[in-house]
């Protein structure tokens, strides 16, 4: 629908609304978009908006989609492992690589370390190259700092990032990450200590968005991701999940249990869980990046969350150690070459799903009047090419609350 005047026209477009049960991509049939504000006001054929825009911007052809939405990311972090990843080809183990000082608690060590100050300096590259290649919203989790002190300083800079870049910041508590070393062979004292002191500190300061957890061998059980949970939900807290990925520890039913937005990686899910998620509406978050560096063979059931309609979010799962990237379009790729999804399903992964996956479909995530104007433009023919490349960068602009 059109409205009297608007801030923004773009004519002569091509639009991957995103939205589902219609055209592939959604594709309108329509030739422009208008702005208003912070909002997309319409859409419709240009003729309808004649006279009507501030300003009128010709697309000559090119595509709009919704702006990119990375929906896992362990963006904020001190350090690299690129050392480690050169031993391990070099044929150190991993028990090797640990023993001299390598792995998760390296990064925690460096994180620890680190002044605020330090942490976005270095953090703030790896957001502006998201940013450039047309995400608009990043989730943000803790996680590498496994105490209190650091934690809180993690999700700070993640707010800090939030303010001074063009991009939407999710907070996510991510500290049943890992166990740390002054906590060896007493995960439940840390765990203890995770719901009762960081946990409800945290929140009061605001610093929130959401809760995850590791629900793994190697981290944390199902008993002591349980208690999490329950804390959360008495503080109203949406909870997310690593589950799944290294073994089945029934993660993802208990994600479900608690309506999770989503449940992550999910390689090791059965037949089960899926269901459990499809009833709950919990989001199937896919993270070919991990999958890809850990040189994995266990492939998350895509056909299953096809079969029963559970929404499949792409993230990049940006992290020091397993999936050292910041590229969506390459996720986009790998989901497709490793996992078969379709390039249409890809892009949903990181529009539409991905929205779902942070809770936030009212606001962002598919091209539709009174949605909040987060919008990718793209010099392509389709939008398939944007799964189809590898290491490119087709963004011509990019639109964050209306705003270029």
């Amino acid at each position: 629908m059109a409205t009297k005047t608007c801030d923004i026209l773009f004519i002569n477009a091509r639009l991957a609304t995103m939205t589902p049960g219609g055209e592939p991509y959604g594709v309108a049939d329509a030739d422009a978009l208008t702005l208003t504000g912070d909002r997309i006001s319409g859409i419709g054929q240009a003729e309808e908006f004649s006279g009507n825009a501030t300003n009128i911007i010709d697309l000559e052809g090119r595509w709009i989609t919704p702006g990119l939405i990375d929906c896992h990311t362990h963006l904020v972090h001190a350090g690299n492992r690129a050392q480690e990843f050169e031993m391990g080809l070099n044929g150190a183990s991993y028990e090797e690589i640990a023993a001299a000082g390598g792995g998760i608690l390296s990064t925690v060590k460096a994180t620890r370390d680190a002044s605020e100050s330090e942490l976005a300096a270095e953090s703030q590259p790896r957001l502006q190259a998201m940013i450039k290649a047309g995400v608009t919203t990043v989730e943000i989790k803790s996680g590498y700092g496994l105490d209190l002190e650091t934690e809180m300083k993690m999700l700070e800079v993640a707010k800090q990032l939030g303010e001074i870049n063009p991009v939407r910041v999710q907070k996510t508590f991510l500290g049943a990450h890992a166990l740390p070393e002054e906590f060896a062979g007493n995960s439940d004292g840390y765990m203890a200590k995770v719901i009762h002191e960081m946990l409800p500190t945290i929140h009061a300061l605001g610093l929130i968005d959401a809760i995850d957890a590791f629900c793994e061998k190697i981290a944390f059980s199902e008993e002591q991701v349980r208690q999490l949970f329950k804390a959360a939900d008495r503080l109203g807290l949406p909870i997310k999940l690593h589950a799944e990925q290294l073994s089945n520890q029934n993660g993802a039913e208990l994600a479900a249990h608690f309506r999770a937005l989503s449940a992550d990686h999910l390689e090791y899910i059965d037949e089960k869980g899926v269901k459990e998620m499809a009833k709950s509406g919990t989001v199937a978050v896919i993270l070919p990046g991990a999958f890809y560096y850990l040189r994995e063979t266990r492939k998350p059931p895509i056909e299953l969350f096809r079969e029963y309609r559970v929404p499949m979010a792409l993230a990049t799962d940006c992290n020091p150690g397993s999936s050292p990237t910041t590229n969506p379009q390459l996720m986009m790729n790998m989901a497709a070459i490793l996992f078969r999804m379709t390039p249409e399903e890809a892009l949903a992964g990181f529009t539409r799903n991905g929205a779902a996956a942070l809770g936030l479909s009212s606001e962002i995530g598919t091209l539709e009047v009174g949605k909040r104007a987060d919008l990718a433009i793209w010099d392509i023919d389709h939008p398939s090419e944007l799964t189809q490349a590898i290491g490119s960068n087709p963004l011509y602009s990019r639109y964050y609350g209306g705003q270029s």
